[in-house]
């Protein structure tokens, strides 16, 4: 009985952890995310964050859709002058910088105009080689709120001036799972910014101009 009381105790000392967390991390980014085009200042470079084109039953990821959409809007408003891709190229059969790429010039984006970084693992890596990698000490970081509120939270803590613009939430019981996870990917964003964890890949400078 005891040790279920502990267990029970550990259990509610976790779940107000993340909710602790999370609370953190959208309150630290609220004052640097927008919604609206039109609102949003001006940047340089926009930091497109990859996702995979493809679920895996074989649907087309509104996630990515919707980002490529919202890239796309800011581009065309001028608000940005360039797109840096940064996405996971872990194998030769998956490259999520280059899938963006070859949609967003599709969608009529110049392709001296789109930069890729193959090693944007994951969010911390995508943010912290935008400045080291790339030199951009200010971005425009395009994805879903939840995800660029996390971004901003790293951006912040690595002095980078980011803003964010929200792409298109998704809906439904898939929204819902991705929703969930992200308690544990911003508990995870705490601790990494807690041990100034680095991207696993630097490299070279790459000049976007």
């Amino acid at each position: 009985m005891k040790k279920l009381r502990l267990l029970v105790l550990l259990a509610v000392f976790i779940l107000f952890a993340l909710i602790i967390t999370n609370y953190m991390v959208s309150y630290q980014a609220k004052d640097y995310i927008y919604d609206s085009v039109t609102d949003i200042p001006k940047n340089k470079v926009g930091l497109l964050l990859g996702t995979s084109k493809f679920l895996s039953n074989g649907n087309i990821n509104l996630y990515y859709t919707y980002r490529i959409n919202a890239a796309v809007a800011l581009y065309n408003a001028s608000k940005i002058e360039f797109v840096l891709i940064s996405g996971d190229n872990g194998s030769k059969s998956y490259d999520e910088p280059t899938t963006f790429k070859t949609d967003l010039i599709a969608q009529g984006i110049p392709e001296d105009k789109i930069f890729l970084d193959y090693a944007g693992f994951r969010t911390l890596d995508s943010v912290i080689r935008s400045k080291k990698i790339f030199s951009q000490d200010s971005v425009t970081i395009i994805s879903q709120q939840f995800h660029n509120e996390r971004a901003i939270y790293l951006a912040k803590h690595n002095n980078i001036n980011a803003i964010a613009y929200n792409a298109k939430d998704v809906q439904g019981r898939y929204g819902l799972k991705v929703q969930l996870r992200e308690y544990l990917a911003r508990a995870k964003a705490s601790m990494d910014v807690l041990f100034n964890v680095e991207p696993k890949f630097l490299g070279e400078k790459i000049e976007i101009k």
